[in-house]
């Protein structure tokens, strides 16, 4: 059968798509190959069994032959009756399944090729080790992709913020859409580094600071479903820079998603429903992190190996001051003019990692 050899080929080539490391951060796509694999599969166990009750008849057919026993003949007549209506229902099964995957065909292919549209992205910034320093340099990461978006044209949301007493920034959520975010901005997550002279340090001595980076994925509305009765959600009042309103009103927002135990939070709006709605999303996005990190477990532990933990625990990037580079250990490179890089000329960075 010419059709089921082509279908046992492109099993093939699914799993060595899934097989890649890098999939696993495009979960759209990685989805879409799953499903389509799934189906494949169905097609392959139908045809197996269809093989299976082919070579049952052949067994039959040989017995009726010989004569060697009138019972067992007419046992054997009996059965390939039995047999041969099994095996034309099998067939008509095979068939469906087939049409229904060439159906499919078209548009799984076309996100196979082409990668998944684009995808908003929250990125989350907090700062790590060095204390106040470590908040100043989680402001300047802010700053960067800041910049990096304003020249993509992309736009930015700021979800949930927390200032440190000197303007550093403590934790930061925002999103980023309208482009292709998620295949440039994915690349971020993990640990930053940082090498320089702080603002607060007299003697001139260098530190090292860091500050952690996650990209998420932003889900689609009805991707991930939250029960409103899974939802713990507290009020007060919100704290930072805006004056002396933020700290009248109820107006940040804290939800608690209690089968998980996840945390979500948003202040930066002057309305309690936005705020809400920003903890959402937020949320969401945790959510759907949670879900890959499962179906990473789930593979075997060699895929594990490759794909590593949670990448906001690698240390992938650092930012030496004094020496005016900024170097990302992933791929081994080096680049130079560190102003230039912070005041968002990431260009280079992004399609070296890209590639």
């Amino acid at each position: 059968m010419p059709k089921i050899e082509a279908i046992k080929n492109e099993y093939n080539e699914l799993l060595q798509q899934l097989s890649d490391p890098e999939l696993i951060s495009d979960w759209q796509r990685f989805e879409a190959l799953t499903k389509r694999k799934n189906e494949i599969e169905k097609i392959i166990d139908k045809e197996k069994e269809l093989k299976e009750l082919e070579n049952k008849i052949e067994e039959n057919r040989a017995i009726i032959a010989a004569r060697e026993d009138p019972e067992l003949t007419a046992l054997a007549e009996a059965e390939i009756e039995q047999l041969k209506e099994k095996e034309k229902n099998l067939e008509k099964e095979l068939i469906s399944l087939t049409s229904s995957l060439t159906k499919k065909g078209e548009e799984l292919n076309s996100l196979i090729v082409k990668g998944s549209p684009s995808t908003a992205v929250i990125i989350e910034i907090r700062a790590g080790a060095g204390g106040e320093e470590a908040a100043l340099f989680a402001a300047d990461l802010f700053r960067m992709y800041s910049k990096y978006a304003e020249s993509k044209n992309w736009k930015k949301t700021v979800l949930d913020c927390h200032y440190s007493d000197l303007a550093g920034i403590k934790q930061i959520v925002f999103e980023l859409k309208d482009g292709d975010v998620f295949s440039e901005m994915r690349h971020e997550a993990g640990v930053h580094r940082v090498q320089r002279i702080p603002a607060t340090e007299k003697s001139g001595r260098i530190h090292t600071s860091t500050a952690s980076v996650a990209a998420l994925p932003k889900p689609k509305k009805g991707k991930i479903a939250i029960n409103p009765r899974d939802l713990k959600v507290d009020t007060y009042k919100a704290s930072g820079p805006g004056g002396q309103y933020v700290n009248k009103r109820m107006t940040a927002i804290r939800i608690i998603h209690l089968p998980t135990g996840l945390v979500s939070t948003s202040q930066t709006e002057r309305n309690l429903q936005q705020n809400r709605e920003n903890a959402l999303s937020i949320l969401e996005a945790k959510l759907l992190e949670k879900k890959e990190s499962e179906e990473i477990m789930k593979m075997g532990r060699e895929r594990r190996l490759q794909i590593g933990k949670a990448q906001r625990a690698e240390k992938i990037r650092t930012y030496n001051f004094p020496q005016n580079r900024v170097t990302d250990h992933r791929i081994k490179k080096t680049f130079h003019n560190l102003e230039e890089i912070l005041e968002g000329k990431l260009e280079p960075i992004i399609k070296a990692l890209q590639s």
